[in-house]
């Protein structure tokens, strides 16, 4: 079995929005690999708060301290755009059992789409373990301070779009 280098790898997600959990796996990715693309997943099947090029943006300001991090918006396969970006690793978080096995289907799905795609899975700290994109956005839609829970500009951008 020959062994392959890891350096290229993708963190994909709708990341809407992007909040202080996905920071932490992406900064840890970060120190693991040589770089690491944040792919943001247009999902038109998502009512998503934030439209595709405000998630990208998000992902870039809030990363920019990270030289081997970039953010790119993407529609269709995750497969495809793997091939794309010629990665094969994924990186996948996970704070519960359910996530777990919603993502051992994804991966096994992804193997078959793509022999050769691997998965790595993170856990996040266990201060950002409950967070989600959906309960951050449920919060500030019910004017509740989301601000430990997501980076100042995403928390700003929450906070905007509650008073609409």
């Amino acid at each position: 079995m020959s062994k392959k280098r890891l350096s290229r790898v993708i963190y994909p997600g709708t990341f809407d929005p992007i909040t202080n959990g996905h920071l932490d796996l992406i900064e840890r990715a970060a120190d693991m690999f040589d770089e690491v693309i944040i792919a943001v997943a247009a999902s038109p099947s998502k009512n998503t708060m934030f439209s595709l090029d405000q998630r990208v943006q998000f992902a870039q300001e809030v990363t920019q301290h990270l030289t081997s991090v970039s953010s790119k918006g993407f529609s269709g396969l995750m497969v495809d755009f793997a091939s794309q970006e010629q990665a094969n690793v994924l990186i996948r978080g996970l704070r519960t059992t359910v996530d777990f096995e919603y993502e051992f289907g994804l991966t096994n799905m992804y193997r078959r789409l793509m022999p050769g795609l691997e998965s790595v899975f993170l856990t996040p700290a266990e201060e950002h373990a409950f967070i989600s994109s959906t309960i951050v956005k449920e919060v500030a839609i019910h004017g509740g301070d989301v601000s430990n829970f997501v980076p100042d500009v995403v928390a700003k951008a929450l906070q905007s779009k509650a008073k609409v």
